[in-house]
């Protein structure tokens, strides 16, 4: 298999696009390097399409690994013919290849191979010659009487005759092509279907939309199939895959049976539903299970990867003195007080809540860290008494000159940092509630720096995380998060462990070195200076230089996303133009009246030159959007003060599929329907809406028993639609596979009449396998 020119194929890619790009990433370079500073070798390939590349190319490299290993082993066993290896070299999915392999895969002792043990091989072999359409023969009786032999344990015919039928279907359910087509029609016509089971009352779970609930198994929304397998799992669904087995037995039939004399056909016909029901039926399920469990991951992950994105990315209040608290009111509100680098200055508990003078001293105590540390921020956690800490600052902050930015901050994960290692590492000596405070604050100085320290599973923005493949859960997250550090650039002389470790070519090693470089020798002066930090080679340098920062060093260019290999570039470019690079926004202004071909070298060509001509005309720039906060409605502090038509501003804490949850400040987010999200019809809630935007939403419903909030984002006046959080009703009312009969070289089988065929939306589990197949 030629492995690039396939994926040129499959990616839309030119060949020199994808030799070129596996070469730098088998040299080691990583992806938001080859994205960001080799774009003449890729063509200008960006991010995703080198990660789909380098994902594909893995696949396939695997697969190619798996049929050198089967071809082995076949070749081993004396089995391996010219047609079979020409079969096993043209496979492009895993599946195909395994199953393949299966007629030639080591077996424990099955009852084929106990039959062979017994010597009825030839009595197999011998059936199999009868079923052709022009053959005749002795009778089947006759003939298995002669391998009767108590020696060999075949004590009656009846057991020479299953014995051989053993042998049969165990051949017949390892044919490639017929597995092949029953998934395929498995896939096509299969329904899920569950119920909860009778110890659980109706209203009594969280799974009531799937009490009775069946959907297509080629349609099946990815959160309703990670539903139903989470509530297996918790021992309150059943959850089956149903399907028409009139029709697969009819299928086998037509494909397997050629004689046309009864005894030969009885027999055919008992040995097929054995081998489907024995040794295919489970399997193929499984199988179709798991690849539909693999895309509801797929899109699961990559929703959470989205939201990640957007959390990550989310708009920094900015480097400032920050306050930051994290409210409570039993146990008081923690209050840290932060410089402008998120270095801890002070800490100190106040009881706003409890009695008025309580309340007036800790006015005070506020009043003086605002004074003394010269505040520009106020961050408070939206845990437990948000609101009313929220309200006892706006007080105090009215009785004061200078007014700091007061802003509610998301703190989930903030207690999972606070207990954690690298809490611990930063801050030995203080308390728990201290470092989640410290967190909180930090957050808002610059979202990207802190959260990277927080598992990302752990900070609310994902669907179904627990459920999904938690190997490949935790590549995705890690890609994501190394895109977004990398897209940002990273402050050297400020960064954290944790932060630099995602930076392009450091690692844990590398990362713990840079800090201590730094804590022995003060801030870092130039990007040059990156060579002296141990196990920090050239091709580290290369990798991660170009994403660093250095403010106020003695190169401005450090202070830039130009590359150093493209200094000589820019200083050639500043001496064509009489411009020094302490004016480096000159140099751009200038550059966009000269002809950029001219600076192309053999290394550097017009997309280097462009990307550098960007960033020259704000060297330094931060990518992040502008930072916006919501203002919740005074008054509105519990679900009990909801009331449905209210108008209110909030913003978005997660995306799912069937659509967006919206803090609006009642310690209990609000579900916006993706059928509530726009007046036109929405298919993708993340086309529309991301995690840390700012919206207004209309209350719809609310249930204080079950804390559930219905919002719309719709106007008003827009005509109603279906609001349930429970998903699309339509999907649960699917009519059963239609059965049909299979004809040899028509795979579809004529229909059954309607009433054998159909099953009432209400019909139990119990009724619907008995008519369409029992659970695997």
């Amino acid at each position: 298999m030629n492995i690039p020119q396939l994926l040129a194929n499959e990616l839309a890619l030119k060949p020199y696009q994808v030799e070129n790009a596996l070469q730098l990433l088998t040299e080691g370079a990583t992806v938001p390097f080859i994205a960001r500073y080799r774009k003449e070798r890729t063509g200008e390939m960006n991010e995703v399409q080198l990660r789909n590349l380098l994902d594909r190319y893995t696949y396939l490299t695997e697969l190619e690994e798996r049929k050198a290993a089967i071809l082995k082993s076949i070749a081993e066993q004396g089995k391996l013919t010219d047609a079979l290896q020409q079969q096993i070299e043209a496979c492009l999915q895993k599946n195909e290849l395994e199953d393949l392999y299966l007629p030639y895969r080591p077996k424990r002792r099955t009852r084929a191979t106990i039959a062979r043990e017994k010597g009825l091989e030839p009595l197999a072999i011998w059936i199999k010659s009868l079923n052709q359409p022009t053959a005749t023969g002795v009778p089947l009786e006759l003939e298995a009487a002669q391998y009767v032999s108590e020696e060999k344990g075949v004590a009656t015919i009846e057991a020479a005759l299953q014995g051989a039928a053993d042998i049969l279907a165990e051949e017949v359910a390892e044919q490639a092509n017929l597995r092949a087509y029953l998934r395929e029609y498995l896939l096509d016509t299969g329904l899920f279907v569950s119920t909860v089971k009778p110890d659980y009352p109706e209203g009594t779970t969280k799974f009531e939309m799937y009490r009775q609930y069946q959907a297509k198994v080629k349609s099946i929304a990815p959160h309703n199939l990670l539903a139903l397998y989470r509530g297996e799992a918790e021992g309150i669904l059943d959850f089956a895959l149903i399907f028409d087995e009139d029709t697969v037995i009819a299928y086998l039939e037509s494909e397997m049976i050629q004689s046309k004399q009864p005894p030969v056909r009885s027999f055919y016909r008992d040995m097929l539903k054995d081998a489907f029901n024995r040794l295919m039926k489970n399997s193929l399920i499984s199988e179709i299970r798991a690849a539909k469990k693999l895309e509801a991951d797929i899109e699961s992950i990559r929703t959470f990867e989205a939201n990640l994105r957007e959390l990550l990315l989310s708009p920094p209040a900015g480097m400032k003195p920050t306050l930051a608290i994290d409210p409570g009111f039993r146990t008081g509100c923690k209050v840290v007080a932060l410089d402008q680098t998120g270095k801890f200055l002070e800490y100190q508990t106040i009881f706003p809540h409890q009695s008025d003078g309580a309340r007036q001293q800790a006015a005070e105590t506020l009043k003086r860290m605002i004074d003394t540390h010269h505040v520009q921020l106020i961050a408070i956690g939206n845990g437990t008494a948000s609101r009313e800490t929220d309200e006892f600052v706006a007080t105090v902050l009215k009785s004061i000159d200078r007014s700091p930015i007061k802003v509610i901050v998301n703190e989930s994960g903030a207690s999972i940092y606070s207990a954690s290692n690298v809490a611990i590492e930063e801050f030995p000596d203080q308390d728990v509630t201290v470092r989640g405070a410290i967190s909180i604050g930090r957050r808002l100085q610059d979202p990207l720096a802190e959260l990277v320290k927080i598992d990302p599973k752990s900070i609310g923005v994902g669907q179904y995380q627990h459920d999904v493949d938690q190997k490949l859960l935790k590549k995705k997250l890690d890609e994501t998060i190394e895109s977004c550090v990398n897209y940002v650039g990273v402050d050297l002389n400020t960064a954290s462990k944790q932060l630099l470790t995602f930076v392009s070519g450091i690692n844990a090693a590398i990362a713990n070195n840079i800090v201590a470089y730094r804590n022995q020798n003060g801030a870092f002066t130039n990007r040059r200076e990156l060579l002296k930090v141990p196990k920090l080679g050239p091709k580290a340098f290369e990798q991660a230089a170009g994403f660093l920062r250095i403010r106020d060093g003695s190169n401005p260019l450090d202070n830039t996303a130009v590359h150093p290999e493209s200094y000589q570039v820019v200083e050639a470019i500043a001496k064509d133009l009489q411009v020094s690079l302490s004016q480096v926004t000159q140099i751009s202004e200038r550059l966009k009246r000269t002809d950029l071909k001219k600076y192309v070298t053999d290394t550097i060509g017009e997309p280097t030159l462009r990307d550098i001509l960007a960033e020259l005309e704000k060297p330094g720039r931060d990518p992040r959007a502008e930072f916006k906060y919501a203002t919740f409605q005074e008054g509105v502090k519990e679900i009990c003060d909801l009331k449905p038509g209210m108008q209110l501003e909030g913003v978005v804490t997660n995306v799912a599929n069937f659509g967006a949850f919206v803090d609006i400040g009642v310690h209990q987010d609000g579900l916006v329907h993706v059928s509530q999200l726009a007046d036109r019809f929405v298919s993708d809630p993340k086309q529309i809406i991301k995690v840390g935007q700012v919206v207004k939403v209309r209350v719809l419903e609310v249930n204080e028993a079950l804390k559930r909030i219905s919002l719309s984002m719709r106007s008003s006046d827009a005509e109603p639609r279906h609001t349930s959080s429970q998903g699309n009703k339509a999907e649960q009312k699917v009519n059963p596979p239609k059965s049909q009969k299979a004809e040899k070289g028509q795979p579809k089988p004529q229909p059954k009449p309607h009433s054998e065929r159909s099953a009432s939306p209400s019909a139990t589990l119990e009724d619907l396998r008995s008519k369409f197949g029992r659970k695997a």
